[in-house]
């Protein structure tokens, strides 16, 4: 369910949101990202925004909360990035936009969106607060965030319960992809002196070998902290029958398929 929700939820991350960002006011891709993705939690201060994601390096938030909410309040961003995020998505996917089962499957879809539970989990509760979509499109955008960000709650507290820090967590997942930390997008910016201490504290921990790459410990890790997490993110689908539960990743793969090829 992850490798077919992710695509969809990500198409907010796409040029067609981030031009409707900039329309608004908006300086680059980074602050409409942080107005649009922090927009349900209201306008919380840069240290609430951090800690809530908290993968992101020290200062990164500062730089956009909250300026961005001396141009535009969370309402505003939660209609923009609805907006930008369901047109995109109705652009990548085609002829399946206007599909006679496309209604269907966003309702299924939606059905376990808002059937998870909340506890522990601040972002995910924030976008259960707001109001649902109608339009199919829109309604699927919206359950695949619920179901992404539910998921992506419980992945912090998995790494957060095995001593894994935000950036730590990009060089772990850097590593898996067969990258060296500093060849990674998410961390090759930092300081070198900064990334170097990160690795060093996995090496000490017995998680990075000396060439930089996983030890079986670290690889070990790693997999645990991901079954760990798809077992937090399981109970959302409890809502659903097997039946509905085949229908709905049958119905998802050829919309995921597609945004793949259009970002392709």
């Amino acid at each position: 369910m992850f490798e077919l929700v992710e695509p969809i939820a990500t198409v907010t991350f796409s040029e067609v949101p981030n031009e409707a960002f900039l329309a608004v006011g908006m300086r680059n891709y980074w602050d409409g990202y942080f107005a649009g993705r922090a927009a349900p939690l209201g306008e919380a201060p840069a240290g609430v925004v951090h800690a809530v994601f908290y993968n992101f390096a020290d200062g990164e938030v500062a730089r956009h909360i909250p300026w961005v909410w001396g141009r535009i309040t969370p309402r505003e961003a939660i209609a923009v990035r609805e907006r930008g995020s369901a047109a995109a998505l109705r652009q990548m996917i085609g002829e399946l936009a206007g599909s006679p089962g496309l209604a269907r499957l966003a309702g299924l879809a939606t059905r376990a969106a808002v059937s998870a539970p909340t506890e522990g989990r601040a972002l995910y509760a924030g976008l259960r607060a707001l109001v649902v979509p109608e339009e199919p499109v829109a309604r699927l955008w919206h359950a695949a965030t619920l179901l992404r960000e539910h998921r992506g709650d419980g992945h912090n507290a998995v790494l957060l319960g095995h001593g894994i820090g935000g950036t730590e967590a990009h060089v772990l997942l850097a590593l898996s992809l067969g990258m060296k930390a500093e060849e990674f997008g998410r961390t090759h910016h930092l300081p070198r002196a900064r990334l170097t201490a990160v690795v060093d504290g996995l090496r000490d921990r017995g998680l990075v070998d000396a060439a930089g790459g996983f030890t079986d410990a670290g690889r070990r890790t790693r997999e645990r902290i991901e079954a760990l997490t798809d077992e937090l993110a399981a109970p959302a689908y409890d809502v659903l029958s097997p039946a509905e539960l085949d229908e709905l990743i049958t119905g998802l793969e050829p919309i995921a398929a597609a945004v793949e090829a259009a970002d392709g």
